[in-house]
C-alpha cells in the first residue's frame, strides 16, 4: 500500500520551516557521520597499536640507546666496512681479544719440541731457543660441595669426678652461624639467594641441582633459611632506607604482583631508587655523586598511601611516571620524558606508512632535548642546571606553544591526541627537571632498577604468602644495591650473613659504598 505524499507547504513562512528543518536533520547525519568516522579511526588505531605492541619492537630506540634485536646484523656491518676501508690502504685487519683477569688461577703448561727435532734440518747444529708463545683459554670448574665438621673438644677434672665434686665440662663455643641450629652456611645460603634473585633460578630448579650432588636440600628448607636470615638483614635495609630518605632525589616506579594467599587478588612490589645503576666508587669518595641505592617494597595494593608511608616527610624532587596515586607524597614531583615520548611513539606506529605526521616533530623535539643531556651527561650537578636553563627552557618552550596549538586540531580520542593530552597533563613535571642538576630528564633509572624483579616474576609468576613476598623485596634490594656499587652480590650477601651476627651495634662498614670492590 502506497503513502500518498506529504502535501507541500501553501505559505512562505512554512516552506522556510522546512528548509530550516531540513538542514538541521542534514547537519546532525553529517555530525553523526563524522563521530561514526571518528570512532572507526579510534578503533583502527587501537587495532593497529596491539599488532605494533604483540608484533613489533618492544620499545622505543632513543638517541642514547642502540637497539639490540639486531646488534649482531649491526656489528657485522660495522666490521664489514671497517675491512673494505683498511682494504684500500692494503693493510691487514688483526682481531684483538680482550685478555683474561690476571688475577685468576693460572696452571702454566710448557709444550716443547722432542730433543731430535732441536737440531737444524740443514746444518745439523743445536738449535738455540729464540722466545715463545703464549695462547690462552678458560677453564670452566664446575661447583664443589664440600662438608665442614666442627669438632669441639671436652674437658673436664678428673680429680674432682674422683672426689664426688661436681664437675664443669668445658668445651669451645661453636663459631656464629647464620640459622642456629642449622647446616646451612653463609656461603651455601648466598648461593642460593643470588641464583634466585640475582640469575632468576626458581628453587625447585636449584633442588635438582643439589640432587646431582647427592645431597637432598628441598625447596621448603631453602624457603625457610631466606626467611629466616631476613631479619638480620633488614638492619641493612632499614639503614640504606634511611640514607635513601636524606637525598635530593628519589627514583620510584611500581609492578604488579600475584600473591596466592591474599585477600586481593592483585599486589604491588614498590621500588624507590636514588644515584645511578653504573657503579662509580670514585665519584661516591669525592662526594660527586649521591649513594647508589634500590629498594624494593611489597604492598598490597598500588594507593597513594602506599608512597607516602614509605617515604614519609620526604620533601626533595621524586621522579616518577604519571600515575596519580604519587601526587599523595609531600616530594615535588618529577616527570618523565620517556613515558612522554613513549605516547608519541605509539601515534607514530598508527601513522600512514610513508607519511610524517606531528608524532614525528614531536619525536624529533624530544630527541633535542635527550641530545643535551647526552653532551653534558658527564658535568657536575650545576654545570648541568646551567646548560639546562640556556639550551633546554628554549626548546621547552617552543614544545609547549606547539602542544598547545596541536590540541585544537586533532581528535581528543586519537592516539596523537592522547599523546598531546598526556604531555599537556604532566607538562609542569616534564619541565621540572630543568630546575636541579641531580634530576634526570626521565625515569629510566626506576625502570631499570624494577626490570630483574619483572624477569624474576615471569620465571615464578607469583609468591606464595605476604611474608614471602616481603622477604623477596628485601633479598631484592640488597643484590641491586650491591650491583649498583660495583660488589659481586655473592660476596657481599656472605659477608653480610658471616659479620651481621656478630655485630650488635655499628654496622656503617657493611653498607655497600663503604665495602672493598672486591666483596
Amino acid at each position: 500500500m502506497q503513502t500518498s505524499p506529504e502535501p507541500l507547504p501553501t505559505s512562505l513562512t512554512e516552506l522556510k520551516n522546512l528548509l530550516q528543518s531540513e538542514r538541521e536533520l542534514s547537519a546532525q547525519k553529517d555530525q553523526e557521520i563524522i563521530q561514526l568516522k571518528q570512532q572507526y579511526q579510534n578503533i583502527l588505531e587501537q587495532f593497529q597499536l596491539a599488532q605494533h605492541k604483540q608484533f613489533g619492537k618492544s620499545s622505543e630506540v632513543s638517541p642514547e640507546q642502540q637497539s639490540l634485536f639486531n646488534e649482531v646484523e649491526v656489528l657485522a656491518e660495522e666490521t664489514k666496512v671497517e675491512i673494505e676501508q683498511v682494504s684500500v690502504t692494503r693493510q691487514t685487519l688483526k682481531p684483538k681479544r680482550k685478555a683474561l683477569p690476571r688475577d685468576l688461577p693460572r696452571d702454566i703448561i710448557v709444550h716443547d719440541i722432542s730433543e731430535e727435532d732441536k737440531h737444524c734440518d740443514a746444518c745439523g747444529h743445536e738449535l738455540h731457543k729464540m722466545g715463545e708463545e703464549k695462547s690462552e683459554q678458560l677453564e670452566f670448574i664446575p661447583a664443589q660441595v664440600k662438608v665442614i665438621e666442627h669438632v669441639r673438644l671436652k674437658y673436664s677434672c678428673r680429680c674432682c669426678e674422683q672426689k664426688g665434686i661436681r664437675v664443669k665440662i668445658k668445651t669451645a663455643a661453636l663459631p656464629t652461624s647464620p640459622i642456629p641450629k642449622s647446616f646451612s652456611t653463609a656461603s651455601l645460603i648466598s648461593q642460593i639467594v643470588t641464583h634466585k634473585y640475582q640469575y632468576a633460578l626458581p628453587l625447585y630448579r636449584q633442588e635438582s641441582i643439589f640432587k646431582q650432588y647427592g645431597i637432598e636440600l628441598s625447596r621448603k628448607t631453602m624457603s625457610s633459611w631466606m626467611l629466616a636470615i631476613t631479619p638480620q638483614l633488614m638492619r641493612i635495609i632499614n639503614e640504606l632506607k634511611t640514607t635513601l630518605r636524606q637525598q635530593p632525589v628519589i627514583h620510584a616506579d611500581e609492578t604488579p604482583l600475584k600473591v596466592v594467599h591474599e585477600d586481593k587478588s592483585q599486589c604491588y612490589m614498590w621500588v624507590y631508587c636514588t644515584g645511578s645503576d653504573s657503579p662509580d666508587k670514585n665519584a661516591r669518595k669525592d662526594h660527586q655523586a649521591p649513594p647508589n641505592i634500590v629498594l624494593y617494597d611489597y604492598q598490597k595494593s598500588r594507593a597513594g598511601q602506599c608512597v607516602r608511608d614509605y617515604l614519609h616527610d620526604f620533601s626533595g624532587y621524586l621522579q616518577v611516571d604519571g600515575y596519580a596515586g604519587y601526587d599523595q607524597c609531600s616530594a615535588t614531583l618529577a616527570g618523565c620524558w620517556a613515558h612522554a615520548r613513549r605516547k608519541f611513539m605509539e601515534a607514530k606506529a598508527v601513522q600512514v606508512k610513508g607519511k610524517t605526521g606531528k608524532a614525528d616533530w614531536a619525536i624529533n623535539h624530544i630527541q633535542k632535548l635527550y641530545r643535551i643531556e647526552k653532551e653534558s651527561q658527564n658535568s657536575v650537578p650545576e654545570e648541568k642546571r646551567k646548560v639546562r636553563q640556556e639550551k633546554t627552557l628554549p626548546l621547552l618552550k617552543q614544545f609547549k606553544v606547539w602542544l598547545d596549538k596541536s590540541a585544537l586540531h586533532v581528535p581528543p580520542k586519537s592516539a596523537i591526541g592522547k599523546a598531546i593530552s598526556y604531555s599537556l597533563r604532566q607538562w609542569a613535571k616534564l619541565s621540572r627537571f630543568t630546575e636541579n642538576g641531580y634530576l634526570s630528564i626521565d625515569n629510566n633509572r626506576a625502570e631499570r632498577a624494577i626490570k630483574p624483579f619483572v624477569i624474576g616474576r615471569k620465571n615464578w609468576m607469583f609468591s606464595n604468602t605476604s611474608k614471602g613476598a616481603e622477604t623477596s623485596a628485601a633479598l631484592y634490594s640488597l643484590i641491586e644495591t650491591a650491583k649498583a656499587n660495583g660488589l659481586v652480590p655473592f660476596d657481599y650477601i656472605k659477608t653480610l650473613l658471616e659479620q651481621l651476627p656478630n655485630q650488635p651495634d655499628s654496622i656503617e662498614y657493611l653498607l655497600p659504598w663503604n665495602r672493598p670492590s672486591h666483596d
